[in-house]
């Protein structure tokens, strides 16, 4: 029997994870891609393609004309375009379709969260909530922020912008993650930072800021995740091998 070829829709910690062990399983062939917004992504197993597919169709095209055999959406759990497009690109040819996404972080003991549902709402809680604000949700959705000329952003980035932020006031550091407690415990020192803004992404990779802030004693302005896909869907890497590895027997 020829390898599975599967097409991971990647850019995270788990993508990579998967991308290791089906390159490590003769059973399967993984191919993952990457939106390309990162100038220098970290080395992967396996084929890798970068760039997007011109929608949900340029999708469907490209799943058929690689002979790919499933796939599995292992985006960021806020990149809900991608997410949607491979819903529909799937419907449309018939391939199996898997969601693997991490558990979103829960509120612990000491933690200081303001819930809010989105971007927007998060700039409008801004208002009198901080004047120093660690901006921890990327670099596309800045714009709602824009008007906040009485507050200091610190921002953090892997690569600089094409364009400056947005923003009247702000600090662009440069740097990849994963970040621990200690680390961010400093840099929130550092930059006097009474305020954080973040997505709630899950993992590990980035909730040291989260810790640090609990350490700290400082608010988090947390934004919600969006509603979830009707598809199905699995939190951990071992999980979804096991859904290909059935899936494969099956066939």
């Amino acid at each position: 029997m020829a390898p599975s070829r599967v097409l991971i829709l990647g850019g995270t910690v788990e993508a990579a994870r998967l991308a290791e062990h089906l390159d490590a399983n003769a059973g399967f062939e993984p191919i993952t891609s990457l939106a390309g917004r990162t100038h220098s992504p970290a080395p992967l197993p396996g084929a890798v393609r970068r760039g997007g597919f011109g929608g949900s169709e340029g999708l469907a095209r490209y799943i058929d004309s690689a002979a790919i055999d499933v796939v599995i959406d292992a985006t960021h759990p806020f990149a809900m375009r991608i997410s949607q497009n491979a819903l529909e690109a799937c419907d449309a040819t018939g391939h199996p379709l898997l969601r693997l996404e991490r558990p979103a972080w829960r509120r612990q003991p000491g933690d200081s969260w303001i819930d809010v549902a989105n971007v927007e709402a998060a700039a409008r809680r801004l208002g009198g909530q901080g004047r120093r604000v660690f901006l921890s949700i990327g670099r596309l959705e800045l714009a709602p922020f824009a008007s906040l000329d009485d507050i200091w952003f610190l921002l953090r980035m892997i690569d600089r912008p094409g364009e400056p932020p947005p923003l009247a006031d702000f600090e662009l550091v440069l740097d990849r993650g994963p970040f621990d407690a200690e680390a961010e415990a400093v840099l929130l020192a550092r930059h006097q930072i009474d305020t954080i803004v973040s997505k709630n992404s899950g993992g590990t990779a980035t909730y040291g800021k989260i810790a640090a802030a609990r350490r700290l004693g400082l608010p988090v302005v947390m934004i919600g995740r969006p509603s979830p896909l009707a598809v199905n869907s699995v939190e951990a890497v071992g999980d979804a091998m096991n859904w290909l590895t059935k899936l494969r027997l099956t066939q």
